[in-house]
């Protein structure tokens, strides 16, 4: 008689959920008696000023209230699981295992280079998995002939490379991530490493001419394949689509005989007169070409820059999918984001622990995480409907359930591949509105990890302990506060749409889901009362004038508390997921920085949009690594360089508040007012020791990553202007 099945994972709820769900109670009503402090001081304002004043404050505590009830959503039930993929070959046996396709993106060869795409998909190639069953598309929205090129250098370097793994049971299945580690040196290491090198050097040396020199050109073959992207007409934003098979399962053996895995470079057709849609026009794209050349059930979303940091993660996947979850609609299974390089202090709190860790583990207790646009193992029936009504797409070699049973690189199936890659063929279809990655925000990973729960599917979050995939951070305050700008665009065109998560998704999916999927959609909203923080107090400091409670009132103990609540719930939560004081004291940071400049500056510009008015449109964050960036990131210096608005409001908030500090300590010896004025002065304390980078930037460098001087003098004089208006408005 068989024994039990073994079984392939575990779920425990986290035991602080009854301490959260408690705490969340005492804090709700410290936050009404807030409330009800402000509308009592705004009832009895006897002045326009003392009113402007406790207006402010009250919207300010409102949203801040707000925005902190839906960070409850992630605390109410948060869960811990464990994979057993030792006990995936009792269950399943290899030959068995489902067909994976994996996505791999790409827009830009100078701002994304290539061989850092290549090192990814040699990563995701080497997996422990059969490899006949694997199959990469690589989706080139940049169109470059330096990107092919450094594919078809790849499918070379990876029939040595996928072996080598294999016979030394190697870990770090990323070439680069492997040979920058402590690794042993033997004669056949030695000889990939400098096949390795080699191909690095062609890839990289073409970058840097901006072509594809003939000596590199192996064959006429090549030559032709490169050929396609040197006409006259072809652009980045108007060519026609190529695809390419550059290994095929069925006829390409690595140097011992073992099947490749099949790798297909696309890029889908341009024109400037249709719609291009971003990365999830690209996706869906992929889905497309992918369907009609292997249709695998699996699919898998990485970014280029995300490698492969466990060869067994396709096994942890199993035990999920496609039907072993204990959650009869799981879609998909989200992996968090890992980065590797980044700086003791992570100045620019690149890990975003609560987005990527923390608050997964408390959506995980509902109906599961949200989708984070990489390292998602996703079912490919979740993009044809709802779990109980499936949408037929418009040709049947589309459908989740065909099986291509014709040669990949056949005339038949890449002429439909071509086909369905074309720049109009979503023409008066379903794709991006009830099919596919979903269209409509700028953040196409979150806007469809949403829409899909709306339709009734689940996800499962899978942190195992070896981090599944690693990436790159940007390493210059530029670039993530560009990136963040782009991020606080892209969710505020949810949260107002007609799928909002405060009306639609309540609605769909019930109120902790929708409050989990509202704290990101609404994320921009917290420049508002920070704003106000950081500047009101100060103007009214350096006025003196109070417009808090004396420490010996009441209401001060109910700030304290409520600071001191807030703060310490999240540096527990921070910690509580592997992280450190130092990198929790640089997340705060930055979530000011943050707010104070890329959120407001992304509200302008959704409102701009909404309007109709021009705007930057998409920008891609650069992965490219400078060296003295790179030396200065590395000591944990904060990189300004170039000139930016952003930095004028940061700036400007720094030098204020250290005004307005000096100002308050010569007021309170003068006056002997300390207790009236302890709040203020604690704010503008508080804000100086947010902004020492700043000032050092602005003071005491001499480096290229310095304060601009222009941006400081500027901000010196909006700290003028606003003394100016602050003294009209506030002595009215």
């Amino acid at each position: 008689m068989p024994g039990p099945t073994p079984p392939l994972h575990s779920l425990r709820p986290l035991r602080r959920r009854h301490f959260n769900r408690l705490f969340a109670a005492v804090y709700a009503s410290a936050i009404l008696s807030l409330l009800y402090h402000h509308i009592l001081k705004l009832l009895h304002s006897t002045t326009l000023a003392s009113f402007f004043v406790s207006f402010l404050l009250f919207i300010s505590d409102a949203v801040l209230a707000y925005m902190w009830s839906t960070t409850q959503a992630f605390r109410m039930n948060p869960v811990h699981r464990q994979v057993f993929p030792e006990n995936l070959q009792k269950v399943l046996d290899r030959k068995d295992f489902p067909a994976i396709d994996i996505f791999i993106c790409t827009a830009d060869p100078y701002k994304e280079p290539p061989i850092d795409v290549v090192n990814t998909a040699l990563s995701v190639m080497a997996y422990d998995y059969p490899t006949e069953k694997l199959s990469v598309y690589v989706s080139d929205d940049g169109g470059s002939e330096l990107t092919m090129f450094a594919f078809m250098e790849a499918a070379k370097f990876g029939k040595q490379w996928l072996p080598f793994c294999r016979e030394n049971n190697i870990t770090d299945r990323c070439p680069d991530a492997f040979f920058t580690s402590n690794y042993a040196i033997t004669a056949n290491t030695m000889e990939i490493k400098a096949m390795y090198e080699s191909m690095k050097m062609k890839v990289e040396t073409a970058l840097e001419r901006g072509k594809v020199n003939e000596e590199y050109i192996c064959s006429e073959e090549e030559h032709q394949l490169l050929t396609q992207f040197r006409t006259k007409d072809f652009t980045r934003q108007n060519h026609p689509s190529i695809i390419q098979v550059l290994l095929n399962s069925k006829q390409d053996v690595d140097s011992t005989g073992n099947a490749m895995p099949n790798l297909i470079y696309v890029s889908r057709e341009k024109s400037k007169s249709a719609p291009h849609h971003f990365k999830a026009g690209a996706l869906n794209a992929l889905l497309r070409v992918s369907a009609s050349m292997t249709n695998s059930s699996i699919v898998l979303t990485l970014d280029c820059d995300m490698y492969s940091n466990d060869p067994i993660t396709a096994q942890r996947v199993l035990c999920y999918l496609p039907n072993r979850s204990n959650r009869p609609n799981c879609g998909y299974v989200q992996f968090p984001q890992r980065y590797h390089g980044l700086n003791n202090a992570d100045i620019y709190a690149c890990e975003h622990k609560r987005l990527f860790l923390a608050n997964p583990i408390g959506m995980d207790g509902l109906n599961g995480p949200s989708y984070v646009g990489t390292g998602c193992f996703f079912r490919r029936r979740v993009f044809f409907g709802t779990p109980s009504s499936y949408i037929e797409p418009e040709i049947p070699e589309l459908c989740p359930d065909h099986i291509v049973d014709k040669p990949i690189n056949g005339r038949e199936v890449l002429s439909l591949a071509h086909h369905v890659a074309g720049c109009n063929y979503e023409n008066q279809t379903n794709w991006g509105s009830k099919m596919g990655f979903r269209y409509g925000s700028l953040v196409e990973d979150y806007y469809t990890g949403y829409r899909l729960q709306c339709e009734g599917w689940q996800s499962i979050f899978c942190n195992p302990s070896r981090p599944a995939f690693l990436g790159d951070v940007p390493i210059s305050l530029s670039d993530v506060l560009n990136q963040n700008k782009r991020w606080s665009i892209g969710l505020l065109e949810v949260g107002f749409s007609k799928y909002s998560p405060s009306t639609f998704g309540i609605r769909a999916m019930g109120v902790l889901m929708a409050q989990s999927y509202a704290h990101y959609a609404f994320w921009a909203i917290w420049s508002f009362p920070i704003i106000v923080y950081a500047l009101l107090p100060s103007l009214a400091l350096l006025q003196g004038i109070p417009i808090f409670p004396k420490v010996y009132e009441p209401s001060f103990f109910l700030y304290a508390f409520l600071f001191l609540g807030a703060y310490g719930q999240d540096c527990v939560d921070f910690i509580s997921t592997q992280g450190t004081f130092q990198r929790w004291w640089s997340d705060q940071r930055m979530w000011l920085i943050r707010a104070n400049s890329s959120s407001a500056f992304g509200m302008i510009e959704y409102i701009m949009k909404s309007l109709g008015m021009p705007t930057h449109g998409f920008n891609v964050t650069s992965k490219v690594m400078d060296d003295e960036l790179s030396k200065r990131y590395d000591q944990g210096i904060f990189e300004f360089g170039v000139p930016s608005p952003m930095f004028v409001t940061l700036a400007t908030t720094s030098i204020l508040n250290l005004i307005a500090f000096l100002g308050g300590f010569v007021l309170i010896l003068k006056e002997r007012s300390f207790g009236s004025f302890f709040i203020q002065m604690f704010i503008a304390g508080f804000g100086i020791m947010n902004s020492l980078p700043f000032y050092e930037g602005m003071v005491l460098r001499r480096d290229k990553g310095r304060m601009p001087t222009k941006t400081t003098l500027t901000s010196t004089l909006l700290v003028g202007l606003l003394y100016g208006i602050a003294s009209f408005v506030l002595n009215i």
